[in-house]
């Protein structure tokens, strides 16, 4: 009787243990109107999501005045107050190739903003993330930035890491933050005759073996976004975030010529934008076995396992297309 108690006070114990060792899952909110639908609510709610990473602004560069400006603020039309907020500020990376750059003065700004905004709708936050993908070119400036901010702050703070910034860090250096977000999506160039701009695995495959050696903790961010490449003559023209391929499949001005791509058989307007006779939709998505196959791969190529699995994005539209515990089983696979 003791045995049998011990041993499965044991089988318990290890198994709460191996459940407390996988990733947590978060999302990414980047739209500039909080405000979740029941959807988006009941898939937080059935993912246990504790945190969300939600974008507060961009900062961009205006030409007029020679300075950097904060682009296209969040506005809450509800309070986040059951969630961790960790505020996202996306910095283009043509602001800190300026050489006009005042990088301590955006530093201070920065933070300045991002308290405004908490403060005006009763956020408190500990960690703060910056995105950007600087180059070699912007990396001096980064650099500064990031020190500055964090001792301006005095938040935790978070940077986005892309692959090549995984594999070439020697150069490109590592950013003075407490962990990194390897950003596991935008692989390929949004081209006429790139295979999927969003995830390629052959592209993938040329970084993964590096992630090992990287020096800074990592968590991982997959896509679940999906978007169409409009292409007139062979040239790229546009792209279409969230296209209802639906839509467009029912519509008599277009044509499907495979499963990833549309072609326009009359001119016309559609949401605003012009298609011409012969225009081509070249569809972007990632599929559930996409998913599973990045945590497998990730898996097996990081040093240590993420704390957190983040996705982008917390969208309606996005969640609609993927099973309800898909997020349950990518974590599952770490």
């Amino acid at each position: 009787m003791k045995n049998s108690f011990f041993f499965g006070a044991l089988f318990f114990l290890l198994t709460s243990c191996q459940q407390q060792e996988r990733p947590m899952v978060s999302f990414y909110y980047w739209k500039t109107i909080f405000k979740l639908s029941p959807l988006e609510k009941s898939t937080l709610k059935d993912n246990q999501v504790k945190k969300l990473y939600i974008r507060y602004f961009d900062i961009d560069w205006n030409v007029k005045s020679n300075r950097p400006f904060p682009q296209s603020p969040i506005r809450f039309e509800e309070n986040p107050k059951e969630y961790t907020i960790l505020p996202v500020v996306y910095i283009k990376n043509k602001v800190l190739l300026n050489q006009a750059i005042d990088v301590l003065d955006l530093a201070q700004k920065t933070s300045d903003f991002i308290q405004q905004i908490n403060t005006k709708n009763h956020i408190s936050c500990q960690e703060i993330q910056i995105d950007c993908d600087w180059t070699i070119a912007s990396r001096d400036n980064y650099l500064k930035f990031i020190d500055c901010f964090k001792e301006i702050s005095k938040k935790k703070l978070s940077a986005t890491i892309r692959l090549h910034q995984i594999k070439y860090f020697k150069k490109t250096k590592i950013p003075n933050v407490d962990t990194g977000v390897l950003m596991y999506y935008n692989m390929g160039e949004i081209s006429a005759d790139s295979l999927n701009s969003i995830y390629d695995k052959d592209i993938a495959n040329r970084y993964l073996a590096s992630l090992k050696k990287y020096p800074l903790a990592v968590n991982i961010a997959l896509p679940i976004y999906s978007w169409a490449i409009h292409i007139r003559d062979g040239k790229v023209i546009g792209l279409k975030n969230k296209i209802d391929v639906k839509a467009f499949k029912k519509d008599a001005n277009f044509m499907l010529i495979n499963q990833r791509g549309l072609k326009v058989k009359t001119s016309n307007y559609k949401n605003g934008t012009f298609y011409k006779k012969g225009d081509l939709l070249k569809l972007e998505r990632i599929t559930e076995n996409d998913l599973l196959e990045m945590a497998n791969d990730l898996e097996e190529n990081s040093a240590t396992m993420p704390s957190e699995i983040i996705f982008y994005d917390l969208d309606e539209f996005n969640i609609k297309n993927y099973e309800k515990d898909l997020f349950e089983q990518i974590i599952a696979r770490f």
